[in-house]
C-alpha cells in the first residue's frame, strides 16, 4: 500500500508540507528556476500515435509535430528487420502493421543529411490482442474540476507513454464504501481520505478517455480495510482485526491530520465482508466503467493478530481465495493486487487470476541493489508460472521528501534499464512522475532532458518487447545465461550480472533463434542502490566503438545492437568476425544500456 511502511509522523510531516509549503517554503533543493511543464515542442520532431496499444487488424495513426525540412521516409521494423519502408510528406497518417499478435514494432524517420542516413525520430507500436502479455502500467492520482482539454493533455501524455493500464488512486469515497451514495443515487463530488474534492465527471471522463486510447482502467482500493465510521455503513465490529484475544483492540494503520481517519483492518477470511466489499465493489462497476480493480495491502503487519473469536490469524493466506471469489463474481473485470515487499506473492497472489505480478519494492542496498530487481522479476516469473512484473519502485524517495525540484536523471535510467533488461517494468507516469507511496505528491519534475530520455526508455521497452519480455518456456528462468565479455578499451571491464561499481554488467537471455546480451553500466556509479534516494547518482559518460569479444559456438548470420541512449533507439547492424568460436565487433556506443541482438 502506498502508505503501508510509513510511521503516523512521516505521513503527517509529508501530507502538511505539502498543503503548507505549495510552490514557496519548501524550497531547499528548488531549482534555480521553478519546475515548468514542457510540452511536445522542446523536442524538434516527436512522433505520436493514436493509441497506446493496438489489437492485431487496427490501423495505426501516426503523427509528427513538426517535419523536418528535408525529404524524410519512415520505417517500420520488427526486431531489427525492416518491412516496410515509405516516403512522409505529411504530419500524420496512417499504417496498416502485420495481423500477427503479441508484436512490437519500431517506426523511425530518416533524412539523408551529407549522404549519410540519420533518424530523426522514432516511436514504438505494440500490437496485442491482450494487455497483460506486455502490461505498462500508469496512474492517475487527482480528480478535481477539470476542462475536457486538461483531461485529455494528461491521457495524451500517458498515451505517449504507451501505457495500456492506468490505476485511479485516491478516486473513492472510503475504503469500505468505495462509491459515494449508491449505485441509485450517486454522488456527483466527494472527498477523498485526505479531503480532496472529487467529481464524477471527471472520474468518468478520464475513463473514456483511457478506453478511446486503448486503455485499461483499474479502481484502486484496499481489500481490507475501513474508516472509523465503518459502523454507521454497516460494517460489524465482528468482521474486523484485532491486536488482543479479546477484541478490544482493532488492528488499525494510524494517518494523521489532515487524513479523515485512520484506517481500520478487516478480516479477509470472512465471508460476510468479502459478501459487503464485493456488493459496494458492484456499486462502483454499475456507475463507473472501470475494466477492474487493484487490490492494495499493507503488507506484513508488527504484531500478531485475531479475529473476534480470538483466534490467530493468517492474513497473507485469504489473498488467493479472496482474488478467486472476486473474479468468479466479476468474471470479466481484471484484477491486480499489490504485493508489498512481496508479502504473499509467493503461493497467494502470483497464482491467482491477476492480470500480472505487481510489487511494490522497499528493500534497498547500496551495494547489490539493482540486483532486488532482477530477483523480484525472476522470482515472479517462477511462481505465477510465466506472469509478467510491474514494480512499484519509488524513485528519488528521500530527495523528493526535501522540497519541490527535479528528478536525477542518471538514478531514473539506471534504475529503468535494469528493470527492463530483466523484463519488467516500472510504475512510474501519471499525471507527473512518481516520487513515493502517496501518488498525488508532485514535489519532483521531470526535466526535458530526462522527459526525452524516458520517452525513448518506453519507446523502446514496446519496439523490442519480443526480446525484452518473450514468452515464459515451460521450465521457468531456463533462458538466462552467463556471458563474458573482455575488451581492449580501457575504460571498459566488463563482469556477469549484478552490478560492480566501476563495471559493465551482463545479462544474457536465449529467445528463440536470438541471443540478447544487455550491457548495464555502472561505470562512474556513486551508489548502486535502485531507489537513488538522494538524487546523488552520477551520469554514465558515453562510450563509443568499444571492441568486445564473448564466445559463441556457432557463427551468427547477423548481429545487431540498440539502445535507448543512441540513434532513438533504431536497430543498427554491425560488422563482426567469427574465429575460433569467438565474436569480435565494435559497440557504436554505450552510455547506461545498450542491447545486443545475435541472430543464428
Amino acid at each position: 500500500m502506498r502508505k503501508s511502511l510509513l510511521s503516523l509522523s512521516v505521513i503527517a510531516f509529508w501530507s502538511l508540507s505539502m498543503l503548507a509549503c505549495g510552490l514557496t517554503a519548501c524550497n531547499a533543493i528548488e531549482p534555480e528556476n521553478n519546475p515548468i511543464t514542457y510540452g511536445e515542442s522542446y523536442i524538434p520532431h516527436l512522433m505520436s500515435t493514436d493509441k497506446a496499444a493496438y489489437k492485431p487488424g487496427e490501423s495505426v495513426r501516426l503523427s509528427i509535430n513538426s517535419l523536418p525540412q528535408e525529404p524524410a521516409t519512415v520505417r517500420y521494423t520488427y526486431l531489427g528487420q525492416v518491412i516496410k519502408e515509405e516516403p512522409v510528406s505529411s504530419s500524420s497518417w496512417i499504417w496498416q502493421p502485420p495481423t500477427e499478435d503479441f508484436r512490437g514494432y519500431m517506426a523511425s524517420l530518416h533524412i539523408s543529411v551529407s549522404g549519410r542516413d540519420s533518424v530523426v525520430a522514432t516511436i514504438g507500436i505494440d500490437v496485442s490482442s491482450e494487455p497483460s502479455r506486455f502490461p505498462r502500467n500508469g496512474f492517475l492520482s487527482s480528480y478535481g474540476t477539470m476542462s475536457r482539454n486538461e483531461i485529455q493533455t494528461i491521457l495524451d501524455d500517458l498515451n505517449r507513454y504507451h501505457i495500456n493500464y492506468v490505476q485511479f488512486q485516491d478516486w473513492h469515497w472510503k475504503h469500505h464504501h468505495p462509491l459515494a451514495g449508491s449505485a441509485t443515487q450517486p454522488m456527483d463530488s466527494w472527498t477523498d481520505i485526505i479531503s480532496r474534492n472529487c467529481y464524477r465527471t471527471t472520474v468518468q471522463s478520464y475513463i473514456d478517455g483511457a478506453h478511446a486510447r486503448g486503455m485499461l482502467t483499474l479502481f484502486y482500493n484496499l481489500g481490507y480495510g475501513c474508516l472509523e465510521d465503518f459502523a454507521t455503513d454497516n460494517v460489524s465490529r465482528e468482521w474486523l482485526l484485532y491486536t488482543d484475544r479479546n477484541h478490544t483492540k482493532i488492528d488499525n494503520h494510524p494517518l494523521g491530520s489532515p487524513f479523515k481517519s485512520a484506517i481500520y483492518l478487516v478480516n479477509m477470511h470472512n465471508s460476510d465482508w468479502r459478501d459487503y466489499l464485493r456488493a459496494r465493489n458492484d456499486e462502483v462497476y454499475a456507475i463507473f466503467n472501470f475494466d477492474g480493480w487493484q487490490i492494495d495491502q499493507l503488507g506484513a503487519r508488527p504484531t500478531t493478530v485475531y479475529d473476534y473469536d480470538g483466534v490467530e490469524v493468517d492474513v497473507q493466506a485469504a489473498f488467493g481465495s479472496f482474488i478467486a471469489n472476486e473474479k468468479t463474481a466479476q468474471p470479466n473485470k481484471r484484477i491486480v493486487m499489490n504485493a508489498v515487499g512481496q508479502y504473499g506473492q509467493q503461493g497467494q497472489i502470483a497464482s491467482a487470476p491477476v492480470d500480472f505480478c505487481y510489487t511494490e519494492v522497499w528493500d534497498h542496498s547500496n551495494t547489490n541493489g539493482y540486483a532486488i530487481f532482477s530477483d523480484i522479476i525472476t522470482n515472479n516469473a517462477v511462481w505465477s508460472s510465466g506472469k509478467q512484473t510491474v514494480l512499484a519502485a519509488y524513485l528519488n524517495y528521500d530527495y523528493g521528501r526535501k522540497g519541490r525540484g527535479y528528478f536525477n536523471t542518471p538514478g531514473i535510467l539506471m534504475a529503468t534499464a535494469a528493470a527492463s533488461a530483466w523484463g519488467g517494468t516500472i510504475l512510474q507516469m501519471g499525471e507527473h512522475m512518481l516520487c513515493n507511496e502517496y501518488f498525488p505528491d508532485d514535489n519532483l519534475t521531470m526535466s526535458g532532458e530526462l522527459k526525452r530520455a524516458m520517452i525513448r526508455y518506453y519507446d523502446f521497452a514496446v519496439a523490442y518487447e519480443n526480446l525484452l519480455r518473450p514468452e515464459v518456456p515451460a521450465e521457468v528462468n531456463s533462458d538466462w545465461f552467463g556471458v563474458d565479455i573482455t575488451s581492449t578499451h580501457d575504460s571498459c571491464v566488463f563482469n556477469q550480472w549484478g552490478p560492480q561499481f566501476n563495471q559493465i554488467a551482463t545479462v544474457g537471455r536465449h529467445v528463440g533463434t536470438r541471443d540478447v546480451i544487455h550491457l548495464l553500466s555502472y561505470r562512474n556509479a556513486t551508489h548502486l542502490d535502485w531507489c537513488d534516494s538522494e538524487g546523488d547518482q552520477a551520469p554514465q559518460s558515453m562510450l563509443r566503438e568499444i571492441p568486445v569479444s564473448f564466445a559463441l559456438l556457432e557463427a551468427p548470420k547477423r548481429v545487431w545492437v540498440a539502445s535507448p541512449d543512441y540513434q532513438h533507439g533504431a536497430a543498427q547492424e554491425v560488422d563482426f568476425e567469427y574465429v575460433g568460436e569467438q565474436v569480435t565487433m565494435n559497440i557504436p556506443a554505450l552510455q547506461y544500456w545498450t542491447m545486443i541482438v545475435i541472430e543464428k
